[in-house]
């Protein structure tokens, strides 16, 4: 019943966001005052509050550059802060110092450099043709896998093997540059990707990215690589999250990844946000274009309410670094469905695999899985999961829920394959024990299937040495039962059973 519901929702909102877009212009207009008269200033100082949106009238026929940013969220251009034909507007946090008027051609025509606004980057350059952001992601990690078994028997009374390792990696390299050409509302996010455990195997390097046009905060239209919005750490908040690098168990076996496509993202009244994404695969990466059928028929949804403060911290993500002083709150609904064909799925260690696994981790493409001369050619994908959480003062309370149709398997001998079933919960709790410094946490996650029930118990601790996200030191001890989900640059292989200690030094600027 909820799957058929979901599948007309999925047919109902590409036209319900069409009609966004068409009346964004409309609907909307009580947020800039009605008869606000602009400043004369040159100079405009706008100031918000998170989860606020404020409007400061100004003479912006001739445009706005951004003078100087004093608050505690970045100012970031069509994002935080942009301007209308009456004003300047702010929100979340946002609070600088603009310059309008014939003054902002003038700081326009100008060249900045190497300003650093963290979370950001360093703005290499800003005229009145474009500007640049460089931003650079990069983390060691000492990783001992010696202490889970050598062999796991799967649901098939197979016995397979479990290579363990213990080394010391330079484990990933992501280089994004960001800005907008021509007009700020044409944006582009366009990057370099590498991961050294992945050397030798398909899509260790990997250039990708996308272009947007914003329309206004309602409505922005992408095209590109970008993270499907099947689950909420697919969202947007990488790196941003409890652990360095690594989704808990759960969230790894059920959720989509990296694929291109085309999208439409944005506000909704009531502290509402939405992205609604039409993509080839659920992954891309490792594949290439002939390797794709050609149905385009992979589609996701997206809607997140933010009740109390109409936000949950710096791009949505988890724990309360921001420390929060009004509770924060969330909940999110995502649904996704795709028609996965054996010959469009990544490596087994691709950088970002996301393979089709049962629950003991058998990949459902493998030939003779089901039986001698069987073997799936594509399978129905469907996918649900329903999250909320809870921030207040460096503590934060996070959860998510699970459900994954697999059906309509298709290939050689597969009439007799029925369909599968699968639920799963994860829990993150985090609390800042020293505010800006140290945060500690303890997470849980568990899979129930008709191929095993596996499980995940995290505890781990960050230290923010520099009282900034951009450095920290991160050491976690997993416990695991029987994972279905791993490749190498994850800190555990499939069928870990067993304890797994990794210690990680993460820079992002």
């Amino acid at each position: 019943m909820v799957a058929a519901a979901l599948l007309d929702c999925g047919r109902v909102l590409p036209l319900f966001v069409t009609a966004v877009v068409l009346l964004s212009g409309s609907a909307y207009a009580q947020d800039a005052p009605a008869a606000a008269a602009p400043a004369v200033s040159d100079r405009i100082s706008c100031e918000s509050k998170p989860g606020a949106r404020v409007h400061c009238p100004a003479d912006t026929s001739s445009g706005v550059a951004l003078a100087s940013s004093s608050g505690d969220a970045p100012c970031l251009l069509g994002k935080t802060w942009g301007y209308d034909d009456t004003g300047v507007w702010v929100s979340d946090g946002c609070s600088g110092e603009f310059i309008a008027g014939k003054a902002a051609q003038e700081e326009k025509g100008t060249t900045k450099a190497l300003e650093y606004i963290p979370n950001q980057g360093f703005l290499l350059f800003e005229g009145e043709k474009g500007q640049i952001y460089f931003r650079l992601f990069s983390y060691a990690r000492y990783l001992n896998q010696l202490n889970i078994d050598r062999s796991y028997i799967d649901a098939f009374g197979l016995n397979q093997p479990v290579k363990r390792r213990q080394d010391m990696q330079l484990q990933k390299f992501f280089a994004p540059f960001s800005g907008w050409f021509l007009t700020p509302k044409f944006r582009y996010y366009l990057y370099v990707w590498s991961s050294n455990p992945s050397q030798g195997d398909p899509a260790q390097v990997v250039g990708a990215g996308n272009l947007s046009y914003v329309f206004n905060r309602f409505v922005t239209a992408g095209f590109g690589i970008t993270s499907l919005p099947t689950v909420r750490s697919t969202e947007g908040q990488f790196p941003y999250w409890l652990s360095v690098d690594a989704r808990m168990m759960a969230d790894e076996f059920f959720r989509g990844s990296y694929t291109d496509g085309v999208w439409l993202k944005g506000e909704l009244p009531r502290k509402l946000k939405y992205m609604v994404m039409f993509a080839n695969n659920l992954s891309i990466l490792g594949v290439n274009a002939q390797q794709l059928d050609n149905k385009f028929d992979t589609q996701s949804y997206m809607l997140n309410w933010l009740p109390t403060t109409g936000e949950f911290g710096l791009y949505g993500t988890f724990g309360d670094y921001d420390d929060h002083q009004m509770v924060a709150t969330r909940v999110g609904l995502h649904y996704s469905h795709s028609f996965e064909d054996r010959q469009s799925q990544p490596g087994t260690q691709g950088i970002e695999n996301t393979q089709i696994r049962l629950t003991d981790g058998s990949v459902v493409f493998t030939p003779d899985l089901f039986g001698p001369g069987i073997a799936v050619e594509s399978v129905d994908y469907r996918m649900l999961s329903i999250d909320a959480g809870i921030k207040y003062r460096g503590v934060s309370v996070e959860g998510e829920y699970y459900r994954r149709w697999l059906s309509d398997f298709r290939g050689i001998n597969t009439g007799g394959i029925g369909s599968f079933t699968d639920n799963g919960y994860q829990l993150q709790t985090s609390a800042m024990a020293v505010q800006k410094i140290l945060q500690v946490y303890v997470n849980a996650s568990q899979i129930f299937g008709e191929q095993g029930d596996p499980s995940e118990l995290r505890v781990g601790v960050n230290w923010y040495f520099r009282k900034e996200r951009g450095l920290r030191v991160n050491a976690e001890l997993n416990h695991l039962n029987r994972s279905p989900v791993g490749y190498t640059a994850f800190p555990y292989p499939v069928g870990a059973d067993g304890n797994v200690f990794h210690f990680n030094l993460e820079m992002n600027f």
